[in-house]
């Protein structure tokens, strides 16, 4: 079995690339910064790809990844963990920039690369780190960007399901877990590995959808009922 993880240098997809070498895998890793990949090799115990690359660059990033995945042969499992996200509040276009480059632009450039790849092979598993942010507003450019997240993925999971490919699409929202980016938070913040746990056994049980920790499925509910005018005074 193969897996490439893209956002594979920290937080939720380095402890991915951890789970899945246990499990068996042959893991590809793309990241930005190259020595956090080479760091990893000391704790996985099968095959590290290593493959330095910059998903806010496209371009680049696409023939980055063909070459990983041409190194690797055949490619079961696509993990596209790579995400950035600001509290904004001072309209700074530069940051908002970002997310866009790499939540919106960075993630379809490689969903693309993927699903080509899966639908010539005839199979493959496509999972996507999305966020709870993408289910209403509140979150600025950064929610808006995970809901494209989902939206997207939702739209390859109905357009290979009509055209009655092997190829699963799994959404994954995380709410908030211990990594930098959710730094401050306080409320129901789950460990890094148990997370990534969590998202590997709905990997496993091939689910087109998971929240990450299962107890957000509580507030992703009442986050979709609740009309405007009581959402508009929780934001207050």
């Amino acid at each position: 079995m193969k897996a490439i993880i893209i956002g594979a240098s920290s937080g939720i997809g380095r402890e991915l690339a951890k789970i899945l070498s246990r499990q068996g895998y042959a893991v590809g890793v793309l990241a930005r910064r190259e020595n956090l990949l080479v760091s990893l090799k000391k704790e996985v115990s099968t095959p590290l790809f290593i493959q330095p690359a910059d998903v806010s660059h496209p371009e680049e990033a696409i023939i980055h990844v063909q070459a990983l995945i041409q190194k690797m042969g055949d490619v079961d499992l696509a993990i596209l963990s790579s995400g950035v996200g600001f509290f904004n509040p001072d309209f700074d276009w530069n940051k908002d920039k970002e997310m866009i480059d790499v939540n919106v632009l960075g993630f379809c450039a490689m969903a693309d690369v993927f699903m080509k790849h899966f639908l010539a092979q005839g199979r493959g598993h496509l999972v996507g780190i999305s966020s709870i942010a993408a289910l209403r507003g509140g979150s600025g450019c950064y929610g808006a960007s995970k809901a494209f997240v989902s939206n997207f993925l939702e739209s390859l999971r109905h357009q290979m399901a009509n055209a009655h490919k092997d190829i699963t699409i799994t959404d994954i929202q995380p709410g908030f877990v211990d990594t930098a980016m959710a730094k401050g938070a306080t409320f129901w913040v789950a460990p890094v590995e148990q997370a990534a746990e969590t998202i590997a056994q709905a990997i496993r049980k091939k689910k087109t959808h998971a929240y990450i920790t299962s107890r957000w499925r509580l507030i992703a509910w009442l986050l979709k009922i609740a009309p405007n005018f009581i959402y508009d005074r929780v934001w207050k």
